[in-house]
């Protein structure tokens, strides 16, 4: 709003009130749109991205000539192409985030869009539609190449993966990505968030691993507090009432308070 002021000839003062318009919001698909398209257009986005296919394709390909005629389900094809899936799709979540850090973009995004918490959830919006198509497209892959492998051995196609099974292979995926977001959100900084990832899903469980074998008292402590354990139950498919409540206990521990924590420091630190 402005204010102009205008003196008659008589001496008295004519105030005249303009209102300005004030500019619409931006939408947060926009937002998300956004976000999705800066994870592909770059080229070391475009070929990680890529690489989720390329990755799909080529573990079908291993399972058609390694695997044995009577293995050739479709659930060793799932199982063949979540191995990757599992190391790629985390690194794409972790990119998301510390990229406006590391590559120094920051402070554009965060001028055009004010308010880091819009930009932040638009962040986590895209990185889960990227998980969930990632897994789609990875199972459509694997579904054709158990229809040609049963068609070259002669032998019937076997559909053994049901849709809750994997409805839970992409929930674990979707977990495991959530961690490297948390990792971005947390340390800023695509190198330290990267190696944070292979300390939190590969050393962490093989030093819980080797504990429990050595200490009676942390077995059973084991399942509350090792969050790659407890999603491992995801992709055994079913996983039971006590199995879902170390995913929760271990996913508060590992996902929900580090990302709180994180995110309380990103909303109030200083962007360069």
């Amino acid at each position: 709003m402005s204010t102009t002021t205008l003196t008659a000839p008589t001496g008295t003062t004519v105030t005249r009130t303009r209102e300005r318009a004030v500019p619409a919001s931006i939408p947060t698909r926009r937002i998300v749109g956004v976000e999705l398209r800066k994870m592909f257009n770059t080229r070391s986005g475009f070929w990680l991205m890529a690489s989720i296919g390329i990755a799909a394709l080529l573990a079908t390909i291993a399972t058609l000539v390694f695997a044995p005629n009577d293995e050739l389900t479709q659930e060793a094809f799932s199982a063949a192409i979540g191995f990757p899936m599992a190391v790629i799709l985390p690194m794409v979540a972790i990119l998301s985030v510390s990229s406006e850090w590391s590559q120094r973009s920051g402070l554009t995004t965060f001028t055009l869009v004010p308010r880091r918490g819009r930009v932040i959830t638009a962040k986590l919006i895209a990185t889960v539609l990227v998980a969930v198509v990632s897994m789609l497209v990875a199972g459509a892959i694997g579904a054709l190449g158990n229809i040609v492998g049963s068609s070259i051995a002669g032998v019937d196609t076997v559909w053994d993966l049901t849709f809750q099974d994997f409805a839970l292979i992409v929930l674990a995926n979707v977990l495991g990505m959530l961690a490297g977001f948390m990792l971005g959100v947390v340390l800023r900084n695509s190198s330290a968030a990267i190696v944070g990832y292979f300390v939190i899903s590969g050393l962490l469980p093989t030093l819980f691993m080797v504990l429990s074998d050595a200490q009676q008292w942390f077995r059973d402590l084991w399942p509350w507090i090792d969050f790659n354990y407890a999603q491992g139950a995801l992709f055994e498919g079913s996983p039971s009432a006590a199995e879902w409540a170390h995913l929760g206990v271990t996913g508060l521990i590992w996902l929900v308070i580090p990302m709180a924590l994180g995110l309380r420091f990103l909303l109030r630190s200083e962007i360069k």
